[in-house]
């Protein structure tokens, strides 16, 4: 997730931080847009037992809310919601996840819970 957050950034600083850029350069949009959905897919791998311990932080569901969205409606999606998950949301995720790697170290699992004992 980490990764993604950080390809979301890094898609922003390359084609600028303007949403009519974003909603007119089908590049840019399907670039953000499938790292949205990759974030989404990824956190449904994680333990109950993490996202229960981090709801308060993340609102986990919503993501994986917002991938199914992608996967199933993407040709209706509104690019607005899709612009605020970008630039609001997903730098929350990139701090949460820089957070933890340094919380935990890089040996912790989030979708394992046994490996971290």
């Amino acid at each position: 997730m980490k990764g993604y957050a950080e390809g979301i950034a890094d898609a922003i600083i390359r084609f600028g931080k303007d949403f009519e850029i974003f909603s007119s350069d089908s590049d840019y949009y399907d670039s953000v847009s499938m790292k949205l959905m990759q974030i989404g897919e990824l956190c449904g791998g994680l333990s109950p037992e993490f996202k229960e311990a981090t709801k308060d932080k993340i609102p986990w569901g919503a993501i994986r809310g917002m991938r199914n969205f992608f996967a199933h409606n993407y040709i209706s999606m509104d690019k607005s919601i899709i612009w605020d998950a970008a630039t609001i949301d997903a730098p929350i995720i990139l701090a949460f996840c820089e957070g933890i790697i340094v919380q935990h170290g890089k040996k912790f699992s989030p979708f394992d819970p046994m490996a971290n004992e």
